[in-house]
């Protein structure tokens, strides 16, 4: 299933080229000047961590409305403007909680785990390894959190939960998309956050989510089936003749389809 939802991500980013640069484009200089001033202002350490913060704070928000705008992309739904001015509005909680991770994890990773690594003892490499490992689990479970809140919705409480029931039931296509999505960031940072950038990871998280979903639907309508053993060409025909049969070398070159 993973190579279709790969053929069908780098589809969608091609037909939706345009909007989802213009997308990464803002999320680059809103959020990237705030984070500059701070490094500016670093002499002046109250100043500089407010501005931090404050760009931290952006950033998840605009990550939520991002989120909103390729669910609806993905789903082939129209998206304007005012649409994403809209979900800045009503993704301020959100916003918090988006930044409060991303700052969870940054701790994690350039203090907590260095600082246990560091220690040069059995029980700091203990430490360090055991939070590496909570820290994977997090990560893989919480991807799909703002997919999950732009496509079911529910309180936190609720989509944290079923981040995790996701992660339990499908561990492996998590790690799978996990990889993917290090593959989209590598790739951005060669084409310098334009694409696939955030908006494209996020169109990604989206498109392998809402696919992954049909699963539910096809037990809903088929209670003995097999969970281990299930006819994925079935469960995504639809999709598979909604997609055609474009190839690369079509959505790079479409004058030679």
């Amino acid at each position: 299933m993973i190579g279709f939802v790969v053929k069908h991500s780098f589809s969608g980013l091609w037909d939706n080229l345009g909007r989802l640069a213009i997308i990464n484009f803002g999320f680059i200089i809103s959020v990237g000047l705030p984070l500059l001033a701070s490094l500016v202002l670093g002499s002046i350490p109250v100043l500089s961590l407010f501005i931090a913060l404050a760009g931290f704070f952006w950033a998840g928000l605009y990550l939520a409305a991002a989120s909103a705008a390729v669910c609806a992309y993905a789903e082939s739904q129209p998206f304007r403007f005012v649409d994403f001015l809209g979900e800045l509005r009503v993704s301020l909680i959100v916003g918090v909680q988006v930044a409060a991770v991303g700052l969870l994890v940054a701790l994690i990773v350039f203090i907590v785990i260095p600082f246990y690594a560091g220690m040069n003892s059995v029980f700091g490499i203990m430490i360090a390894v055991l939070t590496s490992w909570m820290l994977l689990f997090l990560i893989l479970a919480l991807q799909f959190f703002l997919p999950l809140r732009a496509q079911v919705g529910g309180s936190l409480k609720d989509i944290v939960k079923k981040c995790f029931l996701f992660l339990v039931d499908n561990t492996g296509y998590c790690l799978a998309v996990l990889f993917l999505s290090l593959i989209f960031f590598l790739l951005s940072l060669v084409l310098v956050f334009i694409m696939p950038g955030p908006a494209g990871i996020l169109y990604m998280l989206n498109e392998s989510l809402r696919l992954r979903l049909l699963k539910y639907d096809y037990l809903e309508a088929h209670p003995g089936a097999d969970r281990r053993k299930l006819p994925w060409k079935e469960i995504l025909a639809d999709e598979r003749e909604k997609a055609g049969t474009r190839t690369l070398r079509s959505l790079i070159f479409p004058w030679k389809g």
